[in-house]
C-alpha cells in the first residue's frame, strides 16, 4: 500500500486557498444565474423612465399649446362686468389690456379697475401657470388644468402669499369664442370664506 500521509500537511495547508476557489466559483454561478433577472430589471427601468419623459414632455407640449392660444388674445378688450354681490357691482364696462412679453415668455393682462391690475401667464417646466398682482396686496398663483378643446382654459389656485384682509383670487376661467370674442369668470374668495364670482364678457376693441 502506498503511503500518502507526506500529501496531508500540503493538502491542508491549501485549505483556505481551495475554500477560496470554491467561493468564486459558487459567485460566478449565483451571478451568472442572477443576469437573465438583472436583465429585465434594467429593462423594465428604461422603460419606466422612458415613459415618465414622454409623460412629461406631452404635458409640456399641452401647456405649451395652450399657452400660445392664450396669446392670440393680445389686444385691447372692452365690455361689460356682471357680480353676483350686489355690494361690489358697476355698471361701467370694463378695459383691458393683454400683451405678449419677455421675448414670448410672458402674457401681461391688465384689467382697469381704476388702475391696471396685472396678472402675469408664463410656462414653468410642464404647467401653464398665472400671478394675478391684486390691489388687496397679495399675489395668487394658479394652474391651468388641460384644456380638452382648447377653447377653455380653467385655472385652480395653488398659494395666495402675502395680505389676505379682504381676501384673493381663487378660480378663473379663459372661454376663447372667436378672435374678437372672449370671456373671463374670475372668483374672489373673501376672508370671510364666501366666494364672489365675476362675470365678464368682452369685445375687441384693438
Amino acid at each position: 500500500m502506498t503511503d500518502h500521509s507526506e500529501l496531508i500537511p500540503s493538502i491542508t495547508s491549501n485549505v483556505p486557498e481551495l475554500r477560496r476557489f470554491a467561493l468564486r466559483k459558487a459567485t460566478r454561478e449565483s451571478m451568472m444565474k442572477m443576469l437573465p433577472f438583472v436583465s429585465i430589471v434594467i429593462l423594465s427601468l428604461c422603460a419606466s423612465a422612458q415613459g415618465q419623459t414622454a409623460g412629461k414632455a406631452a404635458v409640456s407640449v399641452d401647456a405649451q399649446n395652450v399657452f400660445d392660444q392664450m396669446k392670440t388674445l393680445a389686444g385691447t378688450w372692452q365690455g361689460p362686468i356682471m357680480v353676483d354681490d350686489p355690494a361690489w357691482a358697476t355698471d361701467k364696462p370694463m378695459s383691458l389690456s393683454i400683451r405678449v412679453a419677455s421675448h414670448g415668455n410672458a402674457l401681461i393682462h391688465e384689467l382697469n379697475t381704476g388702475g391696471p391690475e396685472v396678472t402675469v401667464f408664463y410656462v414653468d417646466n410642464d404647467r401653464l401657470t398665472l400671478i394675478h398682482y391684486c390691489d388687496f396686496g397679495n399675489r395668487p398663483h394658479l394652474e391651468a388644468r388641460p384644456s380638452a378643446d382648447g377653447k377653455t382654459v380653467e385655472f385652480d389656485l395653488v398659494d395666495a402669499p402675502g395680505s389676505n384682509q379682504v381676501g384673493h383670487v381663487s378660480h378663473t376661467v379663459f372661454t376663447m369664442i372667436d378672435a374678437n370674442h372672449h370671456i373671463e369668470d374670475w372668483t374672489f374668495t373673501l376672508a370671510n370664506g364666501k366666494p364672489l364670482h365675476a362675470h365678464m364678457d368682452f369685445n375687441r376693441v384693438q
